[in-house]
């Protein structure tokens, strides 16, 4: 046991919870809101067809950044409950051993993603020359996959740690790399969709930047990693790490299949749908960081038996998660006018977009829930639990419900069964998380697996 105590064992769990969430929201939310912007810099050169081929080229990418997010997700959890036990050595020993596995992974992932890109496209939904862009797109951005996954992982371990703000420096510091060198790569220079994925692989290598120096020199939380210690700590990454991206992969899966039952309804439809993908996670930075952000506070106690703190602290995830929802619910609705303008929406592609204010954001109440849940189970010896609700969300009822009310509302139908499934199985995933953490007891003995190397 070495090393200070960790700085999610004492104070309010709300405030943790708040203070957590709100530094990972802001970078999360500035590097959508950039993201966003790429659209808006598309849609300028006056062709759907552009902003279309994004919207497929995301339905394949999210697979592999969901990858990414998996992998820092089971390197907050296990470094965190070693940091809760006192062990500050074996955290650094692990953050380095998640850094290398995590480059690892990401690299042999973009190698297949660049090899069966076009089949990858087209099984989407995509066609003719949109699926040739989208493709195109793939093939410049995919390859700086591996430097973003070491940036996570590091940024994850300073969130593990209570460092949430660095961490946010972390991904301001590439959000305004895209933010400064966007409109000259896609729009003045004439790029298009080349200049947007150059600005995307200038993003990712400024946050492999900014983490080294923060998580590496700056702070010692990354020890470099070595051959012997790999084998001898992979084994509690990779416990948590294949359910961890087996969880997040269903996410990419749902919006893969939910774009091939929007693509039917043609471009300006699926142009639509990939407003609505990044506005989505531009209004709800906070619940997509909520996850994340809350890991490291279950993690810590988690390792020091503290169970009362750890109930406390999915009680109090819980409450941010409802009023974050409601007042961006109020605030997405009212602009509409503007965002269908901006983007130059059709009037079917404003349909969906103001289907999904008025209706789909409600639903995120429920989907916030989910992610509490997963962050529970995740950090808590439970990772398959995360993977089998969001499987059911994603892969077994989101296109079946879709497919059913497209039939009856056309292309708005789409958003109404994404929110349908988000519905049911948030409630169900947090009233099933809330019961397992009611029942775990200081002295009952943590997962052998995962709590030890």
């Amino acid at each position: 046991m070495s090393g200070a105590e960790g700085r999610f064992l004492t104070g309010g769990t709300f405030g943790h919870v708040v203070r957590m969430t709100a530094t990972g929201a802001v970078g999360l939310t500035f590097i959508f809101l950039v993201d966003a912007a790429n659209l808006v810099w598309l849609s300028l050169l006056g062709d759907q067809q552009l902003v279309a081929a994004i919207g497929f080229a995301y339905a394949v990418q999210f697979f592999t950044v969901s990858v990414g997010v998996g992998l820092m997700v089971a390197a907050t959890a296990v470094v965190s409950r070693s940091i809760g036990a006192g062990d500050r050595d074996r955290a650094r020993r692990q953050a380095g051993a998640a850094v290398a596995l995590s480059v690892a992974v990401l690299t042999l992932v973009s190698l297949l993603v660049i090899l069966f890109r076009f089949r990858l496209v087209e099984f989407a939904g995509a066609q003719g020359e949109t699926a040739r862009l989208a493709a195109r797109y793939l093939a410049w951005s995919v390859p700086s996959l591996s430097a973003m996954a070491a940036a996570m992982v590091m940024s994850g371990t300073m969130r593990a740690d209570g460092y949430g703000a660095k961490a946010m420096y972390v991904t301001l510091s590439g959000g305004m790399a895209l933010m400064l060198f966007d409109p000259f790569l896609i729009y003045y220079s004439g790029w298009g969709l080349d200049g947007a994925a150059a600005g995307l692989t200038i993003f990712r290598f400024t946050m492999l930047a900014v983490a080294t120096y923060l998580a590496v020199f700056k702070l010692g939380l990354v020890d470099r990693p070595r051959l012997r210690t790999l084998r001898n700590i992979s084994l509690p990454f990779v416990a948590v790490a294949v359910p961890a991206v087996a969880t997040q992969m269903s996410l990419p899966v749902g919006n893969y299949l939910l774009t091939m039952v929007m693509a039917p309804f043609g471009d300006d439809a699926v142009a639509a749908w990939a407003v609505v993908g990044r506005l989505t996670v531009v209004v709800f930075g906070g619940i997509f960081a909520l996850s994340g952000a809350i890991g490291g506070i279950f993690g810590q106690n988690y390792g020091a038996g503290q169970m009362e703190r750890v109930r406390a602290t999915y009680r109090d995830a819980l409450l941010f998660c409802l009023v974050y929802t409601l007042v961006a619910w109020a605030g997405f609705v009212f602009a509409v006018p503007l965002v269908t303008a901006l983007f130059g929406l059709s009037e079917q592609g404003a349909q969906v977009l103001y289907s999904f204010a008025v209706f789909g954001v409600g639903g995120y109440v429920f989907v916030g829930a989910l992610f509490v849940s997963n962050a529970a189970f995740n950090n808590l010896g439970k990772p398959m639990r995360s993977t089998l609700v969001n499987w059911i969300k994603d892969g077994v009822l989101s296109m079946p419900l879709a497919l059913w009310l497209a039939g009856m509302f056309g292309a708005a139908g789409v958003i109404y069964g994404q929110a349908a499934a988000g519905i049911v199985v948030g409630a169900a995933s947090a009233t099933w998380g809330w019961f397992y953490v009611k029942g775990l007891r200081a002295d009952a003995p943590l997962d052998p697996v995962t709590a030890a190397p």
